[in-house]
């Protein structure tokens, strides 16, 4: 399958080239190669003269060891072997280690151990909804920050919904907006005792509930952590904001990746709405493990009753309309039905008793030759199913470029099989090579 040629295809080279793109995000639902997309548009990059850092989220090894680095971590790792002139860096968004970076950057000493000792901090830091997503986004704006790289590319977090990567600095402001944490900086705002008096005076019922609901030493936790982390919040609000304008910035591009599967283009369609809703620059869709037929001539029609004529032993249909038998001790008479042939018509190697054809050479090449047609079929009902589903996402968004990556027989294990997808990537029509995204 490939793409209608009266389409424009999207031009991943141009896209990658352009100086002016200093940011590219891979997004889209969990499981459709997000991260190989990711790291081949970066390997691409940066074999064509970039200087490309690769933000993933995705703690699989596979990536790592298919760039020559043993392990990825929270600091850029240099990949060798890189052709061209360009550089090649990628790292992996370590949660935890992002938002100690955090506290340690913008708060004193003495406040920054409070704070990184917290029973309260360190649950949030490892595992709070939403926290990958807003790292991510923090880690995202400091690589743009630093300016040691022309290109980021970046990896979203593999989330329930792919609009999480968004919502993300939203969803942290309304946090620290909300009530609750207000109620909780009340007794660090009045101060000591008398802080507690108030609260105890004021709020006796509110807290009282919090207390056997969260547990007493659980809500002194989380009130000693609001008062060390006050005068921080501020400064989320304001960087969140800050990477929230970096992408939807004429710098930025957004690459919407998707299989050729229902779900997953139905999620690509309401996030290529959302991304145009909020103003963020989409680039185009990347359809990945699209499939595809050496043999795309022969219907899975015409296939299946071929398959079944050969299990059959019965007419085989020929060119022009014609049919005849494999030969004429096994053909049964054109006056006679097959099932009403004599035992002795039958074709020989046949057991007479039960009419089963023997194990012979011939049956064993029938049987195969029959499987191969069966598994065509099916291939030619997939890529039709995949046909259809695509061609109903390009009638709703008319507008997206597109570019297909053929469905791999395997995992991607080093560099050669990124640059594979990467010439697949930037071809026209998605075809070249025999390489795919996994």
């Amino acid at each position: 399958m490939s793409l209608d040629p009266a389409r424009d295809p999207l031009d991943v080279d141009a896209l990658l080239d352009d100086r002016s793109t200093r940011i590219v995000v891979c997004c889209g639902s969990g499981g459709v190669g997000k991260t190989t997309t990711a790291a081949a548009l970066g390997l691409r990059a940066a074999e064509r003269g970039r200087s490309v850092v690769v933000l993933t989220i995705d703690p699989a090894r596979r990536l790592a060891q298919s760039m020559g680095i043993d392990s990825l971590d929270n600091v850029p790792r240099r990949v060798e072997d890189i052709k061209g002139e360009g550089e090649l860096c990628a790292m992996m968004l370590d949660m935890k280690r992002t938002f100690d970076e955090i506290v340690e950057a913008h708060a004193d000493k003495e406040r920054a151990r409070a704070i990184l000792s917290n029973p309260f901090y360190q649950s949030l830091s490892a595992g709070f909804a939403g926290t990958q997503e807003y790292m991510a986004m923090e880690k995202l704006g400091q690589l743009r920050a630093r300016d040691d790289w022309d290109l980021i590319v970046v990896d979203t977090p593999p989330s329930r919904s792919a609009l999480d990567f968004l919502d993300a600095p939203k969803r942290l402001g309304s946090f620290l907006d909300g009530k609750l944490i207000r109620l909780l900086m009340a007794p660090a705002k009045v101060g000591g005792r008398a802080g507690m008096k108030f609260l105890n005076v004021g709020m006796s019922m509110m807290t009282g509930a919090l207390g056997k609901l969260l547990g007493g030493q659980l809500l002194r936790d989380v009130q000693t952590f609001v008062a060390a982390m006050d005068t921080m919040f501020g400064g989320f609000r304001k960087r969140a904001d800050a990477t929230y304008r970096l992408l939807q910035a004429p710098g930025t591009a957004f690459l919407v990746v998707a299989s050729p599967e229902r779900d997953a283009l139905r999620e690509a369609a309401y996030f290529v709405e959302r991304l145009a809703a909020d103003d963020m620059p989409l680039a185009g869709l990347v359809l990945n493990r699209v499939h595809g037929s050496g043999a795309a001539g022969l219907s899975a029609e015409r296939a299946l009753a071929a398959a079944e004529n050969l299990e059959e032993r019965g007419i085989v249909d020929q060119e022009g309309g014609k049919v005849g038998g494999r030969s004429s001790s096994e053909a049964p008479s054109s006056e006679t039905p097959a099932s009403a042939a004599p035992p002795s018509s039958e074709a020989p190697g046949s057991s007479a008793s039960t009419g089963t054809p023997s194990e012979g050479p011939d049956a064993a090449v029938e049987r195969l030759t029959a499987g191969l047609l069966r598994l065509h079929a099916e291939r030619m009902r997939l890529i039709a199913r995949e046909q259809h589903t695509r061609d109903r996402f390009t009638a709703l968004h008319p507008e997206v470029a597109v570019a297909e990556v053929a469905a791999l027989p395997g995992d991607v294990h080093d560099l050669a099989g990124l640059r594979a997808i990467g010439e697949q990537l930037a071809s026209a029509h998605g075809t070249a090579g025999p390489a795919g995204a996994a």
